[in-house]
């Protein structure tokens, strides 16, 4: 679980290619050069390449082994799209690469050929990962140059934990044709499932053997705030199951899943005396299973470290509890694993729930696949317990209230839950089996910025003053995560400065402090002075002065000249707050104050208005995101929205000398 796939520099690959590699001459193969030969699709003209062809085979043995064939045809459009002319395979404990050979038919001339001696191999390095047994190998395909057509295959064998595969024929490029062939031996069946895409019906091309195809699809173009690619991208998802009773081998449906994943963790949370005796100390002074909840996932998230040791299975299947406990670091699953154990102690059951980070990855329609990349845990309330606090709270038919946690994110109070796990659909693996669950979204209030500023506007145009923040939720994670290993003042006073350059150009911060860096349970925030020179504009004997003085919600994604093709997905729900008190300078009172805003198109709202009361100028506004993505139908409305923010955070008042 957690793998995180970290391909090497495509220019390290081809220093390392020019230095080592001598290119044959070889005819390339016959499907290649069929591919060079058709008709391109209709593509952008901006578009870096082609995918001509796209070829899977997979061949099911009776022992439940697989081999594999993966091919690949380019065409190269425009110098970035030389990143195509590498192949890339990774390998396991359990996967092998059994030959890999790439080709490269130039404009004019003989074609090249590069061979399994002309790759490069190197141990993937993750994020927190201490040991994986996850290597890619790379293969540099020569003249990979605006105008030439690269290809390579890959001969794969494999001992997959489960009898499923994926077939990804979509990509960010346009693609010709792409086919996908499975060979099983007799008397086993397959499932097959389509995602974002129309289903289509394979060809029997001899006995036990089927394929697939389809032709001319568009690129995936990437856009800002998209869904993720998993959720927007065709692919088919298909299972091969064995007579009989084997048939435990594929997944039918997210209960079979479930009942997987529950096998693969039997036994692992069984406690040790070790363990019994830490849960006794966590809890000793604690008379509420609350309060006992709350030091056991302190103890998980600040002493115990993240680090993944991934061989084989291990990156599915967590590892004991009492092998956890003893070295005091885990993965995601492994956290989940200790903590389900040491909450058990007194009473309290938990569920692993297995999630995507990316929200959108996953949903109702989903077939069951492995596509999870985090762990977390379902806490199951007991009735005593009635926090406000706890708002992550999934109501669960039969299991009643549980509290969604992730142990994992060191500075995310119990209770609480990043944004991108909100409304994000997920695995619950319970004794019976697994079900695919829907996490809650929690208030708006809960994650955002509270903003007030106590500011002196000088007749020369400075403004200086006081402002605090008050930060919640994923904006409170993100500012302690920021401050990890941050040792002298100044360099803490950075992170303000870069938060105020974005809405002030001249500025020097004279003073700041923090509150509840390390106190996670509390709102996070800063308390910092400053002088801004110039800020107000002098025009003739009028000061025009922008009444909001930082923070800004506005956003650009929209303006571009490509139609919209995906929704805005938006990263959690939030509530920020702005109020900025100026005190105007001596001899000048308002002459003219901008006009108010207040929109709400449900997703999300958006009040603001200026005022002058005596000698203060005051600006109070709101920004809410209430829905979690706005669909395309919505696009206009969104555009509309962001228009009319940045036209309020550029507003300014105009301030006249007082009439003697």
């Amino acid at each position: 679980m957690n793998r995180k796939f970290v391909l090497l520099s495509f220019a390290i690959c081809w220093i390392a290619f020019a230095l080592t590699s001598k290119t044959a001459a070889a005819d390339a193969p016959s499907w290649m050069h069929a591919a060079a030969n058709a008709p391109l699709p209709t593509y952008d003209p901006k578009t870096n390449a082609v995918l001509l062809y796209s070829e899977d085979v997979t061949t099911v043995m009776p022992d439940g082994k697989t081999k594999g064939i993966e091919r690949r045809v380019y065409k190269i459009l425009r110098p970035e799209g030389r990143e195509y002319a590498v192949a890339h395979a990774h390998v396991g404990h359990d996967t092998h690469v059994g030959s890999m050979r790439g080709w490269c038919i130039p404009k004019s001339g003989k074609d090249y050929e590069v061979k399994d001696k002309d790759a490069i191999e190197k141990t993937v390095e993750g994020f927190g990962e201490l040991v994986t047994d996850i290597r890619v190998r790379t293969l540099p395909i020569p003249a990979g140059e605006p105008g030439n057509i690269v290809g390579y295959e890959i001969q794969y064998n494999d001992r997959p934990y489960v009898l499923d595969d994926q077939w990804q024929f979509q990509a960010s490029i346009p693609v010709k044709e792409a086919r996908y062939t499975l060979q099983m031996p007799s008397g086993w069946e397959y499932k097959a499932v389509w995602v974002n895409h129309l289903k289509v019906e394979p060809n029997a091309t001899g006995a036990n053997q089927w394929q697939w195809v389809v032709t001319d699809l568009p690129a995936i173009r990437p856009e800002t705030a998209m869904p993720p690619f998993e959720g927007v991208a065709g692919r088919m998802i298909i299972s091969f199951f064995a007579p009989g009773a084997a048939r435990r081998n594929g997944f039918l449906t997210w209960d079979d899943m479930g009942k997987w994943a529950a096998g693969l963790a039997s036994g692992r949370r069984d406690t040790t005396p070790e363990i019994s005796k830490k849960v006794v100390e966590l809890t000793a002074g604690r008379d509420t299973v609350q309060q006992k909840m709350e030091g056991v996932a302190g103890f998980l998230q600040k002493d115990v470290r993240y680090v993944a040791i991934e061989l084989g299975v291990g990156g599915w299947q967590p590892h004991a509890a009492g092998d956890i406990f003893m070295h005091r670091y885990g993965d995601c699953k492994d956290k989940a694993t200790l903590m389900s154990a040491m909450l058990k102690q007194f009473g309290v059951e938990s569920y692993y729930l297995f999630i995507n980070t990316e929200r959108g990855a996953v949903g109702p329609e989903t077939p069951p696949e492995r596509v999870f990349d985090h762990a977390i845990l379902a806490i199951k309330l007991p009735d005593q317990v009635q926090s406000p606090r706890y708002q992550a709270v999934l109501n669960h038919a039969k299991l009643g209230r549980l509290l969604i946690f992730d142990p994992t994110n060191e500075k995310n109070p119990i209770g609480q839950l990043s944004g991108d796990l909100q409304g994000n659909y997920a695995l619950l693996v319970t004794p019976e089996g697994g079900e695919l669950v829907e996490t809650p979204q929690l208030p708006t209030k809960s994650n955002g910025i509270a903003r007030t500023g106590k500011l002196k506007l000088e007749a020369h145009g400075t403004l200086s003053g006081e402002v605090q923040e008050i930060r919640f939720g994923d904006f409170a994670v993100y500012e302690r995560y920021a401050q990890l290993g941050v040792k002298s003042s100044k360099d803490r006073v950075k992170r303000i400065e870069q938060e105020v350059s974005h809405s002030i150009g001249m500025f020097d911060i004279t003073g700041a402090t923090m509150q509840n860096l390390d106190v996670t349970d509390s709102p996070f925030g800063y308390t910092y002075t400053f002088v801004a020179p110039g800020y107000a504009k002098q025009i003739g004997d009028l000061m025009a002065v922008r009444p909001r003085v930082m923070g800004n919600r506005s956003s650009d994604i929209l303006e571009t000249k490509e139609p919209r093709q995906f929704p805005v997905i938006f990263n959690g729900p939030e509530r920020d707050s702005d109020t900025f008190e100026i005190t105007l300078p001596t001899g000048y009172e308002v002459d003219d104050l901008p006009p108010p805003a207040d929109v709400d198109f449900g997703f999300a709202s958006y009040h603001s208005k200026t005022e002058s009361a005596g000698n203060v100028l005051k600006y109070t506004r709101t920004f809410e995101i209430k829905e979690l993505s706005v669909p395309l139908n919505k696009m206009e409305d969104l555009r509309k929205f962001y228009r009319i923010i940045a036209g309020d955070e550029r507003n300014t008042a105009v301030l006249k000398p007082v009439a003697h």
